[in-house]
């Protein structure tokens, strides 16, 4: 049985997934956190588990700083980004971090649970979608929303995100999300380099 730990921001989703990971009979989940601390607490009690499901958003961090974190100290440990992010930028930064797959959390239940079975094993698993993006995009740009667009301009005008939130009439929090989401898509750890990477790339 392989033995499975879940880190998801979202309580019912990684309860959702432990549930159908358990029932498919080949791998069971020992434990379960909801932040990067958290993850880093749970691997220190399972250092036995075979693979990690670790998803990129987190309260306290992004997944793919935390797996190439995780992998220095835990080499032998399989990981696979379990995601909402589809962009070829943060699957790239993710296995060059030292995830051995990655799958879109609408994947079926099968072909996550193929994943744990092919990554347990030392391979390495990409889901069909991430696939072919990885086929037809190779060399794909990085494309920003229109939102997200309109919003780096105005971080790189020098504005705060309250500030912001007034001129796009927004809510505080939904603009620290798209800001978050620019940062992971832009390879940004932070604002100066932001707005370094905006002005390089003329956005």
């Amino acid at each position: 049985m392989i033995k499975v730990l879940i880190v998801d921001d979202h309580k019912v989703v990684a309860e959702g997934f432990e549930r159908l990971i358990n029932e498919s009979g080949e791998a069971q989940v020992v434990g379960k956190a909801h932040s990067a601390a958290d993850c880093m607490n749970l691997l220190a009690k399972h250092q036995n588990a075979d693979v990690l499901l670790l998803d990129i958003s987190l309260p306290d961090g992004n997944g793919i700083d935390l797996c190439k974190n995780i992998k220095a100290l835990y080499p032998e440990l399989k990981i696979v980004m379990l995601t909402s992010y589809s962009e070829m930028s943060t699957i790239m930064r993710s296995l060059e971090n030292g995830a051995s797959g990655y799958i879109i959390k609408n994947a079926m239940i099968e072909e996550i649970i193929k994943g744990i079975r092919t990554v347990a094993a030392g391979g390495q698993f990409l889901c069909d979608e991430v696939d072919i993006l990885m086929q037809k995009q190779e060399n794909h740009p990085v494309r920003l929303t229109r939102r997200e667009e309109e919003l780096l301009r105005l971080i790189v005008g020098g504005h705060s995100n309250t500030e912001i939130a007034d001129k796009m009439f927004l809510g505080y929090h939904t603009i620290k999300g798209y800001r978050k989401n620019i940062m992971l898509k832009l390879n940004a750890h932070n604002t100066a380099q932001l707005i370094k990477i905006a002005k390089e790339k003329n956005f």
